[in-house]
């Protein structure tokens, strides 16, 4: 009836077939064919003509700012407090040219604290801050 014998099915297809692979790579040569004058397709921009100028540097010397990990701030190795700081930072503010402030953070000091710092910087007008990831230098 429909039922076979192992012997007569094992006669296995040993051919590979190739229709599924040319149907791929037609398919594939078409999408390159349609989207390669998409990809040479150029638009002309004009860009603006600059001069380059050396950047204006602080002329005194950078001021070292650092957060304790127990919160305490000190200005330069000297401890202060947070008011002291703000007093400092306006005064700071006022100079021409603006010192340089370098913020050192300690990685145990609460977020918190380090965006009041900054915050304070930016009331009092400072412009000119940098993170200092480095651990800050012993004198």
């Amino acid at each position: 009836m429909g039922f076979q014998t192992a012997k007569e099915n094992s006669d296995e297809m040993s051919e590979i077939n190739m229709t599924p692979l040319v149907d791929v790579m037609l398919v594939l040569l078409i999408l390159f064919m349609v989207t390669m004058p998409v990809l040479t397709q150029e638009i002309r921009v004009t860009l603006p003509k600059t001069t380059s100028q050396t950047p204006v540097t602080a002329s005194k010397d950078p001021i070292n700012l650092a957060i304790r990990a127990d919160g305490s701030l000190q200005w330069n190795q000297e401890n202060l407090s947070d008011e002291a700081v703000t007093k400092r930072l306006v005064i700071a503010a006022k100079e021409q040219p603006q010192p340089v402030i370098r913020l050192y953070g300690d990685a145990a000091v609460p977020y918190g604290k380090v965006m009041n710092v900054l915050a304070s910087a930016k009331e009092a007008g400072i412009t000119n801050i940098g993170f200092v990831t480095e651990p800050m230098p012993q004198k």
